[in-house]
């Protein structure tokens, strides 16, 4: 079904489309924006730059790897493994497998 950023199909036990729909779909475009250029990021960079919190950016990252989403690929590994818990990671968003990512319509129904 074809949905813009104020209607995006995200579902959960507390998504309430009405309230959530319109922020959650900006979120997602403003980490697709972003992550499309295929750069290794933490998430704590991801959020410094879009101002979300870090769990809203994760959660929109692995939105991305869903079919409705366009079934991206999301890649992960350790950037330090000094840090007290063990690491920090940092993603990178390949639009549908390849890099760099340069189509402009990457999100099923956007137009």
């Amino acid at each position: 079904m074809p949905w813009n950023q104020d209607n995006p199909p995200i579902d959960g036990k507390t998504h309430v489309p009405e309230r959530d729909g319109p922020r959650l779909g900006h979120q997602m475009l403003a980490v697709l924006e972003l992550m499309r250029d295929g750069v290794w990021r933490t998430l704590r960079e991801i959020s410094n730059t879009l101002n979300y919190p870090e769990a809203s950016v994760s959660a929109r990252l692995r939105d991305f790897r869903k079919d409705k989403f366009g079934g991206h690929t999301v890649e992960r590994r350790l950037r330090d493994v000094t840090g007290k818990h063990g690491g920090t990671h940092e993603y990178r968003l390949l639009i549908n497998g390849r890099h760099p990512a340069d189509e402009f319509n990457v999100l099923p129904g956007i137009d």
